[in-house]
């Protein structure tokens, strides 16, 4: 005889398949089995899940109701057994962690090879994408995200923040001038990052009535980073990156930020995972290690966890 719990997973499972064959076979039950253990779930809760017919199933409104409650009751069991498990249980296996390239070569690579020092038995795959990973769909554990977060499925941890920064070369600016006002850029060598040339650009600053955009027509446009940072150290103009990229070439004297002042709110970064997912200790751990890294080189933020998308 099934039981209770059981019960709600195969229910969880026909409704992600949308089919009880392919339910029965993700389960490696039979299809009877599983048709068996629905009419018995219906039985018991007094009411219909699901409608069958000879090409589709489709959830009733209580089935949808009762599916929510069905996710919330596997989720917090699973994660009563992690809870208990805990203690006795060394991470091993695959994390698969996506962070954007720079940062993630810069930053979270080296958090990564330490955590391997310390688990031998995890094998870490890391994702260096310039673009928002869809963690569910491409089988993604966690991933770092340097955005603003909206509602979604996923639960986010902020570990710091970074700003939009402008910076040119000691020499450029000498033969140029240092501009005063964001105004000021439209005299000035602009380096836009692109993946095509915009007739022109619009850079956002703060300003003491909110935010201004200022219109400017790039001189050079490139498509990486690190090509417009070595265009701006080389004297080619005033260039806008993130802090942390600018950050290594300002310490070195090769480049210096401008317009503070005006510089936009920061942008935060986040830790991202699926939401309604107990986290397994390789997962968990390796949070555990980033967070506070993150935090120590990228300034103080809140312990509270949110629901966000990048």
């Amino acid at each position: 005889m099934i039981d209770r719990l059981e019960a709600l997973r195969i229910f969880v499972a026909i409704a992600d398949e949308g089919s009880l064959v392919r339910a029965a076979r993700r389960l490696q039950r039979s299809p009877a089995a599983v048709t068996r253990a629905l009419a018995d779930l219906e039985a018991r809760l007094g009411t219909r899940l699901l409608t069958r017919t000879t090409r589709a199933l489709s959830l009733t409104d209580a089935g949808a109701r009762c599916l929510d409650r069905a996710r919330q009751v596997l989720d917090a069991y699973g994660e009563l057994e992690q809870s208990a498990s805990r203690e006795r249980t060394e991470p091993a296996g695959q994390l698969t962690v996506s962070a954007p390239e720079m940062f993630g070569r810069l930053h979270v690579l080296p958090i990564a090879q330490r955590y391997m020092r310390a688990y031998p038995a995890v094998q870490v795959s890391m994702l260096l994408l310039n673009r928002i990973v869809s963690l569910v769909d491409e089988g993604v554990d966690l991933g770092v995200r340097i955005a603003r977060l909206m509602d979604s499925s996923l639960r986010a941890i902020q570990a710091g923040a970074v700003r939009r920064v402008v910076c040119a070369s000691p020499d450029y600016l000498s033969a140029h001038g240092v501009p005063q006002t964001p105004e000021q850029l439209a005299g000035h060598e602009i380096i836009a990052v692109a993946d095509a040339r915009p007739p022109t650009l619009r850079w956002s600053f703060a300003g003491p009535n909110g935010a201004v955009a200022i219109p400017l027509a790039p001189r050079l446009v490139v498509n990486t980073v690190q090509a417009a940072l070595d265009a701006a150290v080389a004297g080619g103009g005033l260039v806008r990156v993130l802090s942390y990229q600018s950050e290594p070439l300002e310490a070195s004297g090769r480049l210096t930020r401008v317009l503070r002042g005006c510089e936009p709110a920061a942008i935060p970064i986040h830790i991202v995972h699926p939401a309604g997912r107990y986290l397994s200790p390789t997962v968990r751990l390796f949070i555990d290690s980033a967070v506070p890294e993150l935090r120590r080189k990228f300034g103080p933020a809140a312990d509270q966890t949110a629901k966000g998308r990048a």
